[in-house]
């Protein structure tokens, strides 16, 4: 991981940090999950990891830690490794396929925090249940911000790309 790659997931994870405290107030609804799926795609899996644990605990600071912390931080980095590896098999995903995935990776957030619950409360289908118009938000919010973020952030990662070409072939 060179020192430019640091740099962007540094700037992703400010971006992830402020987004989701700017839109705690709507419920489920913010770019963490679309911001790590752009990661994973653009930036590889390992990164996406990176950012799901960054923006994770910083984030939380502000917004209160728990026991979902870690369940956050597993739900986020297994979108990451599904979306890291989207990218490393195509380099080419229209964006229409990137939302779709988005809201697939809203219900997978939302399954895998209330598998969590199971483990505490022993119900998991009421927890579940409850749980859906709350992870149709999130799902819905991801496809937005996707196709809000993806083109500006895929556009300024270009360079990056160039980066990392011309370094390699210099080397």
């Amino acid at each position: 991981m060179n020192t430019y790659k640091l740099t962007l997931l540094a700037l992703l994870a400010s971006l992830a940090v402020v987004g989701r405290s700017v839109f705690a107030f709507l419920p489920n609804i913010q770019p963490v999950t679309s911001l790590i799926i752009i990661c994973g795609l653009l930036l590889g899996p390992a990164a996406a990891i990176l950012l799901a644990l960054l923006t994770t605990f910083l984030s939380n600071m502000v917004l209160g830690m728990g026991i979902w912390t870690v369940w956050q931080v597993v739900s986020w980095a297994l979108i990451g490794i599904i979306s890291g590896c989207m990218g490393r098999y195509s380099q080419r995903i229209p964006v229409y396929i990137i939302a779709i995935f988005s809201v697939f990776s809203g219900f997978l957030y939302g399954f895998i925090i209330s598998l969590t619950t199971y483990s505490i409360t022993g119900a998991f289908w009421p927890y579940y249940l409850a749980g859906l118009p709350f992870d149709m938000y999130h799902a819905i919010g991801n496809a937005v911000f996707i196709i809000l973020l993806y083109p500006i952030i895929s556009h300024l990662f270009a360079k990056y790309a160039n980066n990392r070409f011309y370094l390699q072939n210099t080397s």
